[in-house]
C-alpha cells in the first residue's frame, strides 16, 4: 500500500484511484477517488457510499468546469504524470485561490521528495509517496526552509513582513 504524508504523519493510504474511463457503473468497496469525468458518479455516489468518494484531476484537466462541486468532495487528488510536469502546482493554486476549496488537496504520482516543500507553498495538504521515496526524507522535506520569500497558498507570512513585527 502506497505511503500517505498527512498532517505530519507518515501513514498507508488506503484510496483508490479509479482510471480515469472506467466502464463499471459500481464503485468497489473503500475509498474512492474518481476522475473529475465522472463528476456526477462521484456526487451521487458521495455519501451513499460505504467509503469516502473523492475525484482526481491528471495535471492538464481544467477546473472550471467543476467548480460549483468542488467543496461536495472532502479530497481532490492531482495527478503528476511526470516528475517534470508542473501544471500541478498551478492546479492546487487554483483550487485554492479561485476556488476556495479548503478540503484536502493530495498530490499523486510521480512526485518526489525534493518537489514536497513547494507542493505544500501551492496549496497541497497531503502526498501519497512514490515507493521509492523514503517517508522520513519526506516528513523532514516539508520544514526544508524556515522563512519564504513570497507569499504562496499556505498563507505564511513572507520575510519582508517579519521584519517589521520585531
Amino acid at each position: 500500500m502506497p505511503k500517505l504524508l498527512k498532517d505530519q504523519q507518515i501513514s498507508n493510504d488506503d484510496f483508490q484511484i479509479l482510471k480515469r474511463d472506467r466502464a463499471e457503473p459500481i464503485l468497489p468497496e473503500g475509498n474512492v477517488l474518481l476522475h473529475v469525468s465522472s463528476i456526477n458518479q462521484a456526487i451521487k455516489a458521495n455519501g451513499l457510499h460505504n467509503g469516502q468518494v473523492g475525484i482526481w484531476f491528471d495535471s492538464g484537466d481544467e477546473p472550471e468546469t467543476v467548480a460549483n462541486t468542488l467543496n461536495q468532495f472532502e479530497i481532490i487528488a492531482v495527478n503528476f504524470p511526470g516528475f517534470m510536469d508542473g501544471r500541478g502546482y498551478s492546479l492546487a493554486r487554483l483550487l485554492r485561490e479561485r476556488f476556495d476549496y479548503r478540503g484536502d488537496i493530495r498530490a499523486v504520482g510521480d512526485i518526489l521528495v525534493d518537489q514536497l516543500y513547494y507542493l505544500k507553498r501551492c496549496g497541497f495538504s497531503s502526498f501519497r509517496l512514490r515507493e521509492d521515496q523514503h517517508p522520513d526524507y519526506a516528513l523532514a522535506a516539508l520544514t526544508t526552509f524556515t522563512s519564504d520569500y513570497q507569499t504562496a497558498a499556505d498563507k505564511t507570512l513572507p520575510v519582508y513582513r517579519l521584519r517589521h513585527q520585531f
